[in-house]
């Protein structure tokens, strides 16, 4: 309305005043700076807004692994994502919160159980840069469960339901929040200069650790690998559905990364912003390209799952830094992401690592890559400190996570029984089928 009100009046000076009136104009102060009270309401207003599309990447994992397992298992994970989801909001509400900002000390947090926003700031006593505490936590909270949907994807189709869930609480309310600490919550990472801007190790390869420790932890399906070491392709039920999720979580990244801008309140932050989401989508299109440009000459054909995962694969790698890069270096960033997907897909079946849906190459090693890449466009980062954060972000949650995952395994359990999870996980413990028509025992109306 400001530009249009000011076109309006140019017009009415150069019609009414000539050319001096429109040199008056001209020469008119710039415009003042937004007051400190509007660039607090526009900084929580980008939270919120960038949050909830953050928010929806959780239906993008839902459809994503939907589509990637196989149809006698489609209502069991997508009874896991909104579950995750749910514990992970909670968790850190009771805890994960102040264990990330608290502050104690350079290696976590706190122990403040039962977050609270505290009062609303006087506008008098703003100083700038400033937003709401309800509006970082639930920025924040969203993160913590893109996480936890990584690990979901990995171990799903043999999973005990009951024991994901608690692994969840822990790695929500714990495992994430003190390695988050370390650089976003002013720790020692922090300290030392290592830069993730948006999360390719913090939350990316996080989530990557916390699903090979279980992946390794509750072993590969039944029939997924031979005794003379074939690879049995388990195709998933709807590629389509798949699809769905790769475009909804490719959505979803522009709230992801253009959030962590983590303000909104003047003209140069929403410049960043827009810096942000190009360099967000030209990283993913450069992944899919590479992607599949490999699989036809790799395999003679083209594969649409490793096109799927050649995008997050170029999103998760873009995501350490997707604002100092040039429009060409990020879609580099996101080529290479989609390669190390083709690339490290195959040798986790070598290894004999089950992972359903590639969640561990994408999030993990092409995490690991973006991470690297930051001093390639950010002249305050140095590869050396950046292998730090990697290293050690990736020890404590690797370790932690297997120690969790063997606890549960003592405890009750972490896999299913052979029968239940050839009878398939929706009829076993959900006690219905996604798709009942298809259904052998099923009765057609």
């Amino acid at each position: 309305m400001k530009s249009m009100a000011s076109l309006s009046t140019l017009k009415r000076t150069l019609l009414l005043g000539g050319g001096a009136g429109a040199v008056a104009l001209y020469s008119a102060p710039a415009l003042a700076a937004p007051s400190l009270e509007s660039q607090y309401i526009f900084n929580s207003l980008s939270f919120l807004i960038h949050g909830f599309i953050v928010m929806w990447m959780a239906a993008g994992f839902a459809m994503l692994e939907a589509g990637l397992v196989r149809s006698k298992n489609t209502a069991a994970q997508c009874l896991k994502n909104i579950m995750l989801y749910s514990i992970a909001g909670i968790m850190f509400y009771f805890l994960g919160y102040d264990m990330l900002y608290g502050g104690a000390s350079p290696y976590f947090g706190g122990f403040t159980f039962f977050w609270e926003a505290g009062p609303v700031p006087d506008a008098a006593s703003l100083e700038g840069g400033e937003y709401s505490a309800g509006s970082d936590w639930f920025f924040q909270m969203v993160f913590v469960a893109a996480t936890a949907s990584i690990v979901s994807g990995a171990v799903a189709e043999r999973a005990k339901l009951w024991s994901f869930f608690l692994f969840v609480a822990i790695l929500t309310a714990l495992i994430y929040p003190i390695q988050a600490s370390w650089s976003w919550g002013g720790g020692w990472l922090s300290a030392m200069g290592f830069s993730d801007f948006a999360g390719s190790t913090i939350v990316h390869s996080v989530g990557g650790w916390a699903a090979l420790a279980g992946c390794l932890v509750i072993g590969a399906r039944k029939g997924k690998y031979g005794a003379d070491g074939k690879v049995n392709p388990l195709p998933g039920a709807n590629l389509p559905m798949a699809t769905l999720g790769v475009f909804i979580l490719w959505m979803g990244w522009f709230g992801f990364n253009g959030g962590s801008q983590l303000a909104m309140g003047t003209m140069q932050d929403v410049a960043d912003i827009g810096t942000i989401y190009i360099n967000t989508n030209l990283a993913a299109a450069g992944g899919v390209v590479v992607a599949t440009i490999m699989t036809q000459l790799l395999y003679k054909k083209i594969d649409l799952t490793m096109a799927l995962n050649g995008a997050l694969g170029g999103l998760v790698a873009i995501t350490a830094e997707p604002l100092a890069p040039t429009p060409g270096l990020a879609i580099i960033i996101g080529a290479v992401g989609g390669a190390i997907v083709v690339v490290t897909i195959p040798l986790l079946d070598k290894l004999k690592v089950d992972d359903v849906v590639g969640a561990i190459p994408v999030h993990l090693f092409a995490g690991i890559w973006g991470t690297l890449a930051v001093p390639l466009s950010n002249d305050g980062a140095s590869y050396g400190t950046q292998v730090v954060g990697i290293v050690s972000v990736g020890a404590f949650t690797f370790v932690v996570s297997l120690v969790v995952w063997f606890i549960i395994k003592a405890i009750m359990g972490v896999r299913v029984d052979e029968e239940t999870e050839m009878a398939g996980l929706d009829k076993t413990d959900c006690g219905l089928e996604a798709y009942p028509e298809f259904g052998t025992g099923s009765q057609r109306m």
